[in-house]
């Protein structure tokens, strides 16, 4: 008998499906504690929670026969998805349960802001009758700028088109393909939602590109009658430099379902007529709760009966019958790839990789992937793995341009990888030498001989006396050791790159004043490990 523990409040339709699988059985225990959680842990063959449980390193240190736990939503922040990994646990979420829901509620807010609803509800309440002090805007040919054009995104921009609304969007990594067809306009630069826009919602994960992207610079660019609305993660709008504005007049109003803690610590708002809080409610529709519910019985079910395995947040270990030439080079080429994912600026439009040599021979779809993965994981909040990165891919419309060539240049084996974004176009090439040293030999036609490792500063510069010492004395300066560095020059056209492995990822400090250097174009740090 497969036995499956919840441990938060679960829709009853979750849980009598379970009922109705031959083999398995449900086991409800809500409000434990972490320590009880993890007296019990082992007994169990699955574990469903929401937000409330902590799957904490400490609750899994004694597994026993746990193999799966499933998350009834899309955030995995209370799981230790890297601990789970190394005890063979598989994670999974659920997230498209909450699309409509979340969407639903953005739109929600956008009319709440836009008729006053709140203030007018609450001054009614109080004896007031005071049509005009709430007079409103319509929705109706405003524009609304979606900044982020995954499920929920595209879910908002769909229900804001039957508003007649012009909609702009932009995505930070690349644009569905049918997003032209459904009438919605793609920009290329954030500069334009932030100055035409009527109305902002943003549907952006949380992480070191995304926080604090909305901030006082971009609030000014902003019409002094813009709206924002964030249901996405909270402190991806700065709070303080939001409120700011709101007090001064210089934007609308502001609407806020998430928070970079919850419950919140900033109460500023409270004294803000104009600002419109929820407390995290995007989810929270009993048709969501139940969806979501379903659908994590269901995959968790499915996996531990051996079954398809859905919506994965890790994936198992590369099998050791995989040669292990396949192994070092899918582990360079999502290297590779996250590399690519921080000098390749823009929005993709087109990506390419060519294996040439002996490693063309090999069966090399798990190095595709893996490319694929570094590509894409800074993108995202949640683990991108060889699971659910086609997934990924495909809704952002992004397809790998695959050739193989086994003719040999330069070396025995090479793995290529070219990005084009609508602002440039990179190409990153590498190699394996030996059994397990992993190169970058090529950078945008440079030859370079670097290891991609630890921390790779890149940097783009005229090719001149001093470029190394300079470089060296800056890093010294802020306690930052060189591990290898690999330079490659183009005399005739003046211009050099700089690749330097580091022991630590240099701070905003040491970066500028890299950056700084007379002899600098363009200054990129890669974050491999």
């Amino acid at each position: 008998m497969i036995k499956i523990l919840i441990t938060d409040k679960l829709a009853a339709e979750g849980i009598d499906l379970l009922k109705r699988i031959d083999g398995v059985e449900p086991v409800v225990k809500t409000g434990i504690s972490g320590d009880e959680l993890a007296g019990i842990i082992g007994d169990y063959d699955g574990l469903i929670v929401r937000s409330g449980t902590k799957v904490t390193a400490e609750v899994l240190a004694n597994p026993g026969k746990l193999r799966g736990i499933a998350r009834a939503g899309v955030g995995v922040d209370n799981i230790d998805v890297a601990e789970a990994t190394k005890k063979g646990i598989l994670v999974m979420n659920t997230p498209g349960g909450n699309t409509l829901s979340a969407a639903e509620h953005t739109m929600a807010l956008m009319l709440s802001l836009s008729r006053n609803v709140v203030p007018a509800c609450n001054s009614l309440k109080g004896g007031a009758w005071d049509r005009k002090k709430y007079m409103g805007n319509q929705l109706n040919s405003k524009v609304l700028g979606v900044i982020g054009l995954g499920r929920i995104g595209m879910a908002v921009c769909k229900m804001a088109l039957g508003f007649n609304m012009k909609v702009l969007g932009f995505d930070p990594i690349a644009a569905p393909k049918d997003a032209d067809a459904l009438g919605i306009e793609i920009v290329d630069d954030l500069e334009r939602i932030y100055e035409e826009s009527d109305y902002i919602s943003v549907h952006v994960p949380r992480n070191e590109q995304t926080v604090n992207m909305i901030s006082a610079a971009q609030l000014k660019m902003m019409k002094p009658t813009v709206r924002l609305v964030n249901c996405a993660r909270g402190g991806i709008i700065n709070e303080d430099d939001l409120y700011d504005a709101l007090e001064a007049g210089t934007i609308a109003g502001a609407a806020l379902d998430v928070y970079p803690k919850e419950p919140p610590e900033n109460t500023r708002f409270t004294n803000i007529a104009n600002c419109v809080v929820t407390p995290h409610l995007g989810a929270s529709t009993e048709e969501a709760q139940i969806e979501v519910a379903v659908e994590a019985a269901q995959i968790l079910a499915d996996a531990l009966k051996g079954g398809p395995i859905k919506n994965a947040l890790n994936a198992p270990s590369v099998s050791g019958a995989v040669p292990a030439v396949v192994r070092h080079y899918a582990e360079l080429a999502e290297r590779i790839g996250t590399v690519l994912s921080t000098v390749a600026t823009g929005r993709i439009k087109s990506v390419r990789v060519e294996y040439r040599g002996a490693i063309a021979e090999k069966g090399i779809e798990l190095v595709t992937t893996s490319f694929s993965i570094g590509l894409l994981q800074s993108h995202f909040d949640a683990p991108v793995n060889m699971v659910n990165v086609p997934i990924l891919a495909k809704e952002r419309g992004i397809s790998i341009d695959e050739t193989k060539n086994t003719d040999v240049k330069d070396v025995a084996s090479s793995f290529t990888a070219t990005v084009g974004t609508d602002k440039v176009t990179r190409t990153v090439r590498g190699t394996v030498f030996g059994e397990n040293l992993l190169r970058i030999i090529e950078l945008d036609g440079f030859n370079i001989e670097v290891t991609p490792k630890g921390t790779l500063l890149v940097i783009f510069n005229d090719d001149k006396p001093g470029v190394i010492g300079a470089v060296g004395t800056v890093c010294g300066k802020h306690g930052i050791n060189i591990s290898t560095m690999g330079v490659g020059q183009k005399p005739d056209e003046g211009k050099a790159v700089l690749g330097v492995s580091l022991d630590k990822q240099p701070d905003k400090e040491a970066v500028k004043e890299l950056g700084e250097l007379e002899f600098v174009n363009e200054i990129y740090v890669c974050k491999l490990d």
